[in-house]
């Protein structure tokens, strides 16, 4: 049942809702979903304060100047058009990648609030769940590890997993793939308008929940078909 205290703004096909038809019309939508394909950082991992800090360290140790507007402006989940804005020479950015690794590892591994209780309760509840990000192989292992989320998680694909990066749809190809799971049977929730881009292009339901990551402020550009304060309020919709 849905509670009529929870703020959430309801997008489909782009324009807004009333609540009574938005909850009628989401039900729709939801209800052959099975398979749930989250985002890392930002979405369900805590590491935007701590992402920042790093990127500081590493771009001062590269001798790149890097302010906060900057970041605020240019941060992508593809790292990468940050390195080409920045000018960072490409044989470089291997180099970068390294040292924000170092500088991130630091830090004790968190999920957002809420996280772990939503997680658990949709597989309590059968759904089948997946990770699908632009973060390093070795790092968000290490980070689920720590959590141990080992077994909730049947498939992570990570930056190294594929060729193209967000928002080209080819994670979530992957991911399905790998869950033998149909386009209609999936969704995928994320922070950012490139990961909206990315569902819309695989064609499954996109969930964007708002987060720190500066991207987040134009996640409702994006129009994801349903949009969240919390990722806790994905509980309401996923019965």
């Amino acid at each position: 049942m849905l509670s009529l205290s929870i703020l959430i703004e309801w997008r489909i096909g782009g324009a807004t809702l009333s609540r009574f038809t938005a909850v009628s019309r989401v039900s729709d939508l939801t209800r052959l979903i099975n398979t749930v394909l989250f985002d890392w950082d930002g979405t369900l991992f805590d590491s935007a304060s701590t992402g920042l800090a790093a990127f500081q360290r590493t771009f001062h140790e590269l001798g790149v100047d890097f302010s906060l507007e900057f970041y605020e402006a240019n941060y992508s989940p593809n790292w990468y058009t940050m390195y080409e804005a920045l000018s960072i020479p490409r044989d470089r950015w291997g180099v970068a990648d390294a040292l924000w690794l170092q500088h991130y590892g630091d830090e004790p591994a968190n999920l957002v609030d809420g996280g772990r209780e939503t997680i658990l309760e949709l597989r309590r509840r059968g759904y089948r769940l997946g990770i699908v990000t632009s973060g390093s192989y070795d790092r968000v292992t290490r980070e689920i590890r720590a959590l141990s989320l080992e077994s909730v998680f049947e498939a992570v694909v990570t930056n190294e997993s594929t060729a193209n990066k967000k928002p080209h749809p080819e994670g979530l190809e992957r991911a399905m793939q790998l869950l033998n799971a149909e386009r209609a049977s999936c969704s995928y929730v994320g922070d950012a308008p490139e990961d909206i881009q990315m569902g819309r292009s695989a064609r499954v339901l996109t969930v964007g929940v708002r987060s720190a990551y500066p991207t987040s402020r134009r996640l409702a550009d994006a129009h994801p078909d349903i949009c969240l304060e919390s990722i806790s309020d994905l509980l309401l919709h996923l019965s």
